[in-house]
């Protein structure tokens, strides 16, 4: 567990009240005096991040509600950041040698930038920080991997640029333990597995009716209401295609989506030998948020254990594209770069915020985003600088909330 010299691992976290977040305090709670949170921030924050500020006594918070920031009142010992750039400053603290993104959004983007550029480790659970920034991100922890074995000669094969950005999905966090001591020539294919959500056996012509209450049913996860409708339209799926590029290095052709509806096997490794590797556990977020906090070692957990003689059957099915279009727009807009990976995940936040509204129909979200690829997708520049990403974010959103779905 990576440890400062004189104590714990400090850390600052963000997104705290969401359900990644709550459960990351949970397991750093579970690790003792090992980690030390110095840094919160959050949403909204209500009742929640009171208990959270009162339970961890962090030095410094922030919101982006600032009215219910000016209302908190603070422990002594702990300050507020009503500052813009508050989570920035959080990822810059000296005495800060960890960042948890647990928060969505492009707004962590920055802060995810300039921690690995300051040479800080970063575990994050947002999906922009690959999809929309990968290009940007990925050289960064690179350059850090190749920084550590220029000093101590070669560590761990594949893993080692993910020991400074450490996926937190349950699914990256199976392929990065999959490949920790793999060399990446070895790799004929990555394997990401999908649950197929509460749909997975619907006929196409009666997901036009799916409401909100429907989508959010899913039959083995509880999560967020976002990524749980991303899991009904398998746009989560598509999105981690595209992390699954940017994060191992990985030709869009040699990753594959299988529909696992038991959610045990997490995902896969093919080699070029033709063995598997495969990561199971239950379906619990908490195991892979450890994963990430204290690689490369392993610690106990509450997580409950999986028993191999409880399996009856283990089901895979090849993922349905043209039910759930959502993959291919998702794989097609990786293949065609930033620009148009960009454009999915911002149209595709609008587009389930409208869903869960009733502003926009379920079979609606995938004709949004793939509106929004072809509006915004191709351009100049081609490859986005950080300024450049979190415009075109701005200009697919503010396009996406009144665009009807599938009008160009």
């Amino acid at each position: 567990m990576a440890r400062s010299a004189d104590g714990p691992t400090r850390v600052a976290l963000l997104g705290s009240t969401g359900s990644i977040g709550r459960q990351t305090l949970d397991v750093l709670a579970g690790l003792g005096d090992a980690f030390e949170v110095v840094a919160l921030a959050a949403g909204h924050g209500g009742s929640r991040f009171v208990e959270q500020i009162a339970t961890v006594h962090p030095k410094v918070v922030t919101l982006a509600d600032r009215a219910a920031l000016k209302s908190l009142d603070l422990p002594a010992g702990t300050i507020a950041d009503a500052d813009t750039d508050a989570m920035l400053a959080m990822a810059l603290r000296d005495d800060v040698e960890m960042v948890i993104v647990a928060s969505g959004g492009v707004v962590s983007l920055r802060p995810v930038l300039a921690a690995l550029a300051a040479g800080k480790v970063v575990a994050t659970a947002n999906k922009e920080t690959l999809v929309a920034g990968g290009h940007l991100v990925m050289p960064l922890a690179r350059a850090l991997a190749r920084h550590v074995e220029d000093e101590i000669g070669p560590t761990d094969g594949m893993a080692t640029a993910l020991a400074w950005l450490r996926p937190i999905d349950s699914e990256h966090s199976a392929i990065w333990q999959c490949l920790v001591g793999e060399h990446k020539d070895a790799v004929a294919r990555l394997i990401l597995t999908a649950s197929g959500g509460p749909f997975r056996t619907a006929d196409a012509a009666s997901l036009a009716g799916v409401t909100p209450a429907d989508a959010l049913a899913h039959p083995t996860w509880r999560m967020g209401a976002k990524i749980t409708v991303d899991s009904a339209t398998l746009m989560n799926k598509g999105l981690e295609v595209i992390e699954a590029h940017w994060l191992y290095d990985c030709d869009y052709q040699r990753i594959d989506v299988v529909v696992h509806p038991q959610s045990v096997i997490h995902s896969a490794v093919e080699f070029v030998d033709g063995s598997v590797k495969a990561q199971l556990g239950l379906p619990d977020m908490r195991i892979p948020i450890q994963y990430a906090l204290t690689y490369p070692r392993r610690f106990a957990s509450p997580a409950p254990r999986l028993a191999l003689t409880d399996l009856s059957a283990l089901e895979f099915e090849p993922a349905d594209e043209t039910r759930f279009p959502a993959l291919r727009i998702a794989r097609e807009a990786g293949l065609a770069g930033p620009r148009a990976s960009a454009s999915v995940i911002a149209a595709d936040e609008v587009a389930v915020q409208r869903f869960l509204d009733g502003t926009l129909g379920f079979t609606g979200i995938p004709r949004l985003v793939e509106a929004a690829v072809e509006r915004f997708g191709s351009g100049s520049p081609a490859e986005p600088d950080v300024d450049a990403v979190i415009a075109l974010d701005a200009d697919v959103r503010a396009w996406a909330a009144t665009a009807p779905g599938g009008a160009a």
